[in-house]
C-alpha cells in the first residue's frame, strides 16, 4: 500500500501539541529554506534543536552533530536532507527514540525511511513543508 500522509486534522493535532522540533539540515544561511522556515517556526514558540555538524549555533540555539546528541524529547524530527539520503537519518532518529514525529519537508519523499520508522512507532509526515501546514491548520 503506497503511504499517505496523516489527515489535516492529525497534522493539525500534531502541530498544536509539539513543543520541541530538532531540524536535521538546518543551515545558519539566513537565504536559505531551512532556516526561513525554521525561523517562522521558532516564532511561533517552538523550541529549536538544530541538527548539523558543520554549524555551532542556528536562530540562538546550540546545534548538535546528530540526533542522538540530544538529550532531552522532541516531538518532531523535521528534516531538510535530499530524499536519497534520509534512510541514514531515519536510522537515526530510531535510534535517537524519543520523538513522535518524522516530518520530511516539501519535495523529500522517501517511502522505506517512512516505512522504517513506522514500524518504530513514529508518525511520518513526507513531502509538507510545517511551515505552511502550520499558517494552514492552527493559525495561531
Amino acid at each position: 500500500m503506497p503511504f499517505q500522509n496523516p489527515s489535516n486534522e492529525e497534522r493539525k493535532e500534531i502541530l498544536e501539541q509539539a513543543k520541541t522540533i530538532a531540524v536535521v539540515g538546518l543551515s545558519d544561511n539566513p537565504d536559505k529554506t531551512s532556516y526561513m522556515v525554521t525561523q517562522a517556526m521558532q516564532a511561533k514558540g517552538y523550541k529549536i534543536i538544530p541538527v548539523n555538524p558543520t554549524v555551532k549555533e542556528v536562530l540562538g540555539e546550540k546545534a548538535v552533530a546528530s540526533l542522538t546528541e540530544i538529550e532531552e524529547p522532541v516531538d518532531i524530527i523535521n528534516v531538510f536532507r535530499r530524499s536519497e539520503q534520509i534512510m541514514p537519518v531515519a536510522e537515526e532518529a530510531v535510534k535517537y527514540g524519543k520523538a513522535k514525529v518524522f516530518w520530511l519537508q516539501q519535495g523529500i519523499y522517501n517511502e522505506e525511511a517512512a516505512e522504517y520508522c513506522e514500524k518504530h512507532g513514529m508518525k511520518v509526515v513526507m513531502d509538507q513543508c510545517i511551515k505552511v501546514d502550520h499558517a494552514i491548520l492552527v493559525r495561531k
